[in-house]
């Protein structure tokens, strides 16, 4: 796959942007300015205080570095010389601005979920196949060696036919309390923040992180974290496309402007006889096997259990037969804004498939299947009643209002096209 230019060597200088560095964003600037032959040209935000912060970080890293502080992503991709867009923006953004990356001619590095909807992640897919780049989705744990090794040894039928696989995420969130409309503070310019989005009035709850449990800007805890778990939990069975989505649960916890659910359990039913559960507690952080995140796989003759931190295999009496441990630089279980092993091995990965063609750990095709599976989790929440769909792409099938869901609306002339 060749980008603007020919990257037959690893010693060809990819010029990075990244965009939404508030959080997350701000961990994949340096990351990426530490990366080979990889400079970070510009930084992207809506948030003036948050690109100050950010060109500080990457030259506390990489000295040598001068990035460029931009508001407006489009004038970023108007540069020639930038090679990848990075996108840690809100999840409203993911998808429209991949599609705008993509039709600049760059390859993309986008944060989970890689849409805010069905569609979008449909779009995407397609958008990648019309103009030949690179689209990588941050769900790390696909660069784990530790991770590639257990699912090898699962498919070659070290506890059997795997049938079943249990995905979790446990926190305990507080409050998001009751927004009042303010005057937008003088260091964001909110009307960019929303960008694709319909336009709402500001609130002093949304930004930076609460817009993930508001349904006009997030995809709440199942797309936030649950798209990392239910990603390996379809990995471990080499399912892609579910037959049949249930949810339940609800906001349980507090009574507040949250309008996702911290409490959800979903259930997506394969071809093959095979399911995946995801139990998702925002409010609530018990463990589950000791851990507040990752995936148990069921088989004939026994049980793995799967995370960030390695892997146990038991037998079908519950004796322990074989572990690894995850290397000690690699990422923890529950906080992945620190960087770490994983997100390192992930950008190399998808550096190695922009310069030589390198196998890609996490093509976007994959991304969507798995980001699929939580918007219909939280399809089958809305309406209450199980979704039937279509195992060749997911699609809803006879049920008009949960296809309703399918896409949004758009601020006019942000509609996303192909």
């Amino acid at each position: 796959m060749m980008g603007l230019r020919a990257y037959a060597s690893p010693n060809n200088k990819l010029v990075v942007a990244v965009m939404g560095v508030a959080g997350r964003g701000h961990v994949l600037a340096r990351s990426f300015a530490t990366a080979d032959n990889c400079e970070v040209a510009y930084v992207c935000d809506v948030d003036t205080r948050a690109i100050a912060n950010t060109i500080k970080g990457v030259q506390e890293v990489a000295p040598d570095s001068a990035p460029k502080g931009e508001e407006d992503l489009r004038r970023v991709l108007e540069d020639n010389d930038v090679d990848i867009l990075v996108i840690a923006a809100p999840d409203h953004w993911h998808a429209p601005a991949t599609i705008l990356a993509l039709q600049a001619g760059k390859h993309v590095y986008v944060e989970k979920p890689c849409s805010y909807n069905a569609g979008e992640g449909e779009m995407v897919v397609a958008a990648q196949a019309r103009y030949n780049r690179v689209v990588q989705m941050g769900n790390q744990q696909r660069s784990s060696r530790e991770s590639a090794q257990i699912i090898q040894a699962i498919s070659e039928g070290i506890i059997g036919r795997a049938y079943y696989a249990r995905a979790w995420y446990a926190n305990t969130r507080g409050s998001i309390g009751r927004g009042v409309e303010v005057p937008v503070p003088q260091w964001l310019n909110f009307d960019l923040w929303q960008g694709p989005a319909p336009r709402v009035p500001y609130k002093d709850n949304y930004v930076h992180y609460n817009w993930h449990w508001f349904r006009h800007w997030g995809t709440g805890e199942i797309c936030n974290n649950g798209t990392h778990e239910i990603d390996i939990a379809r990995w471990a069975l080499g399912v892609d496309y579910p037959t049949m989505v249930t949810s339940a649960g609800g906001r349980f916890h507090y009574q507040d402007d949250w309008e996702f659910f911290d409490t959800q359990v979903a259930t997506f039913n394969f071809e093959g006889d095979k399911a995946i559960t995801w139990d998702g507690r925002s409010c609530n952080g018990r463990p589950v096997e000791g851990s507040g995140r990752g995936t148990l796989v069921y088989g004939e003759y026994g049980t793995v259990r799967l995370g960030r931190s390695g892997y146990v295999v038991y037998d079908k009496d519950n004796r322990e037969i074989w572990k690894r441990a995850r290397a000690s630089n690699q990422e923890g279980t529950m906080d992945v804004r620190g960087g770490g092993g994983l997100t390192e091995r992930h950008i190399a990965n998808m550096l190695a498939v922009i310069r030589d063609g390198a196998v890609q750990a996490s093509p976007i095709e994959e991304g969507h299947k798995s980001t699929l599976l939580c918007h219909l989790g939280n399809v089958a929440q809305y309406v209450g009643r199980t979704l039937r769909c279509d195992p060749a792409n997911g699609r809803i099938l006879g049920d008009e209002e949960a296809m309703g869901y399918w896409n949004r609306s758009y601020e006019p002339g942000w509609e996303p096209s192909l």
